[in-house]
């Protein structure tokens, strides 16, 4: 009877072993793919993080391009408005000079004044800037509205 119960014990007990193999067998399984699915997001990650940094380099770039710009355009402007006042002092010359009347024509004074008036008076009125170009979309495009953190620059 004993002989018995030890068998009856005894064959539980192997199928206790085998399903304790089965599910370490099952873990051992499950970590292996979570082991891979680490590898495979390390390895994206790594590709994410290149194409951040190479997209911050095209960012600074840009950002330096269109400071570069906005001088050459502040320039230009200093020099658009240097030479429209060059030009309203010789109007003016012309215009009050008493040899001004003997070698100007009242038709030539005329399209002066009419030229003087549209372009000279409006181009010295403080704050204008060149009507060439569109700025419409300045508050989008405003590299002063684009946060930009230099301390990254040395990486």
């Amino acid at each position: 009877e004993r002989a018995l119960q030890l068998l009856e014990l005894g064959g539980s007990v192997e199928e206790d072993y085998i399903q304790i193999a089965q599910c370490f067998e099952a873990t051992r399984q499950r970590c292996c793919r979570l082991e891979q699915d680490g590898r495979q997001a390390r390895e994206q990650l790594a590709r994410v993080e290149a194409e951040r940094a190479a997209l911050e380099v095209k960012l600074k770039h840009a950002r330096n391009q269109v400071e570069v710009e906005m001088k050459k355009r502040h320039r230009a402007e200093a020099e658009l408005q240097k030479q429209e006042r060059k030009l309203q002092l010789v109007f003016e010359s012309l215009m009050r000079e008493p040899w001004g009347s003997g070698v100007l024509s009242g038709e030539q004074r005329s399209v002066l004044s009419t030229l003087a008036g549209r372009r000279l008076g409006a181009a010295l009125a403080s704050g204008r800037r060149s009507s060439a170009v569109d700025e419409s979309c300045q508050s989008l495009l405003s590299h002063s509205d684009i946060s930009y953190d230099r301390t990254e620059d040395d990486v």
